[in-house]
């Protein structure tokens, strides 16, 4: 059973999610999901904060799950460097990630087809209820995120 956390339990959460549940495991039950809905709908998108973040990089490794993946500050994306993306990425990251150094995590990504942006700011720059929240960055990526769904709606 999952614990009911708040906001100040980030790091349990954290601990909980990768302890307990893992990134096989949640990506499996996400796919599914899609795979159970895609008929329902014109485009699937999957925009993802943090761990889920990661878990949209790790769908847009597989072909008709998702239509365009948006990730902010997937941080554990370094651990699936190997994931070649088969739809439209856009990955937001901060200037300031506790956990790694933004530019190798990028420059490891470059060879992909993936549409990649340091926003200023530390991991939750786009969450207004985060300590980090950026209000500029939030606009920012939020911009980004409309162009990139715009762009697959299009055809682009």
């Amino acid at each position: 059973m999952s614990p009911n956390l708040g906001y100040n339990q980030e790091e349990v959460a954290y601990l909980h999610f990768i302890e307990d549940i893992g990134f096989e495991s949640a990506f499996q039950k996400v796919k599914k999901l899609i795979v159970q809905v895609r008929a329902q709908y014109k485009y699937i998108f999957l925009v993802g904060f943090s761990i889920g973040a990661t878990i949209a990089w790790l769908c847009s490794n597989e072909s008709n799950i998702s239509d365009g993946v948006i990730g902010y500050y997937g941080s554990r994306i370094r651990d699936y460097i190997d994931v070649t993306p088969k739809c439209p990425v856009l990955l937001l990251f901060p200037t300031e990630e506790k956990s790694l150094n933004v530019e190798e995590l990028i420059s490891s990504l470059e060879r992909m087809n993936v549409d990649i942006h340091i926003l200023n700011g530390k991991h939750g720059f786009s969450d207004p209820f985060n300590k980090n929240y950026c209000e500029q960055s939030y606009k920012d990526a939020e911009k980004l995120a409309d162009n990139s769904l715009n762009r697959v709606r299009k055809g682009f």
